[in-house]
């Protein structure tokens, strides 16, 4: 049986659009009580008129806020961990500071919230992570996508391994519309989108909402852990 949000604490992290903003008013439709947390407080207060929502600061990359907004918060059930900083490009391009952050966001960042929210972790609770396509279908010009992406992979299964009975899964999405590809301008995204809807099984694009019904699925499951879910519309197998 599907465990229950409702009255539960979901905490997520990262930014009051996209993916994140779905993830948080799909959390809310299922009766938990939802705190974003992020780098800028005032732009993720805004991004909600509900009181159900509120707005914490955090910055993966700093480990006193982290343990800081732990000690605010207490006992939470979930813990979603949405942000990135993508450090695209081909070998030649990528620079350490870009890789850097990367992993700090999505690989170290999540251990240290790891290690500060598990003491805190309501029984039937858990972290939800991300990872993405790239891991799982090597492109050129996405190498440290790819290596930051595989290590959330294995940082999963080992952090289920460790913190068990405290479920932790990772959501791994394809190419999702979340507004990213509109610096490809209407036409260029347009063709992108066009060509990726051709090959991929789905033959459709993703949305927020089919990545938040993953992360739904994370949480709610009690025999769900250890697992990265693929929502990619199958662009690996193209």
């Amino acid at each position: 049986m599907a465990l229950s949000l409702h009255d539960r604490t979901v905490l997520v992290v990262g930014r009051g659009s996209g993916i994140a903003h779905a993830v948080t008013l799909t959390a809310r439709a299922q009766g938990a009580r939802v705190v974003v947390a992020g780098r800028d407080r005032a732009a993720l207060r805004s991004a909600y008129d509900d009181p159900g929502v509120t707005a914490e600061t955090v910055d993966l990359n700093d480990d006193a806020t982290i343990e800081a907004l732990a000690e605010r918060l207490g006992p939470v059930d979930h813990v979603v961990s949405t942000a990135s900083a993508r450090a695209r490009g081909l070998l030649a391009d990528l620079d350490r500071d870009s890789l850097r952050r990367s992993f700090d966001t999505k690989v170290i960042g999540p251990v240290i919230l790891a290690k500060h929210f598990a003491p805190h972790i309501a029984d039937g609770g858990s972290f939800v992570l991300f990872s993405g396509v790239a891991a799982f279908k090597p492109v050129v010009g996405y190498l440290g996508v790819a290596a930051t992406n595989g290590a959330v992979d294995f940082l999963t299964r080992s952090l289920a391994l460790e913190l068990g009975p405290i479920r932790v899964n990772a959501i791994s999405p394809g190419v999702v519309d979340t507004g990213i590809w509109d610096s490809f301008g209407d036409e260029g995204k347009r063709a992108y989108f066009d060509d990726l809807r051709a090959r991929n099984p789905a033959r459709r694009i993703g949305t927020v909402q089919d990545i938040a019904d993953a992360v739904l699925y994370a949480m709610t499951s009690p025999f769900l852990t250890g697992v990265t879910l693929r929502v990619d519309g199958g662009e690996p197998l193209t």
